[in-house]
């Protein structure tokens, strides 16, 4: 059974200098992330308004979980009202290599007709459902959903 391609997205990374001292820029080819300043000095400490590769797949892995969560829902007749999500990406010195090491997602939802228990459970497959979460297979991934 071969795969067939839904849809191809490319990003590029322009960078000059070395690893600490060097700086650079990641832009999307959709113009929605257009020249995003990175630095290694903001990638292990303060953002100072710059991106880092562990955010920018926060952002991927939060807003693919919404999408997944949204429709699991939506399927079982409860469309949500509102989700806010956060994904929380850690980056670890795993026996010397730097190594993203977990993926903490938050969801808090008004779903009419759940509770927090059903909510939870849809959350949970729609952490395993995602297309994100299954790219970060060998990362740590928790799903945390409240009514709010």
């Amino acid at each position: 059974m071969s795969a067939t391609t839904i849809v191809s997205r490319e990003a590029r990374t322009v960078w000059d200098g070395d690893l600490v001292h060097g700086s650079g820029n990641v832009s999307g080819m959709s113009g929605a992330l257009d020249k995003l300043p990175v630095t290694f000095k903001s990638r292990i400490g303060s953002p100072d308004g710059r991106t880092s590769p562990e955010e920018l797949i926060a952002a991927a892995h939060s807003s693919c979980f919404t999408m997944a969560l949204a429709n699991l829902l939506a399927q079982e007749g409860h469309p949500p009202a509102h989700l806010d999500v956060t994904a929380d990406v850690t980056l670890d010195d795993t026996s010397g290599a730097p190594t993203i090491t977990a993926s903490a997602l938050k969801v808090t939802g008004r779903v009419d007709g759940l509770d927090a228990a059903a909510l939870q459970e849809v959350a949970d497959r729609a952490g395993a459902a995602c297309p994100v979460s299954r790219a970060l297979a060998s990362v740590n991934i928790t799903v945390q959903a409240t009514i709010g």
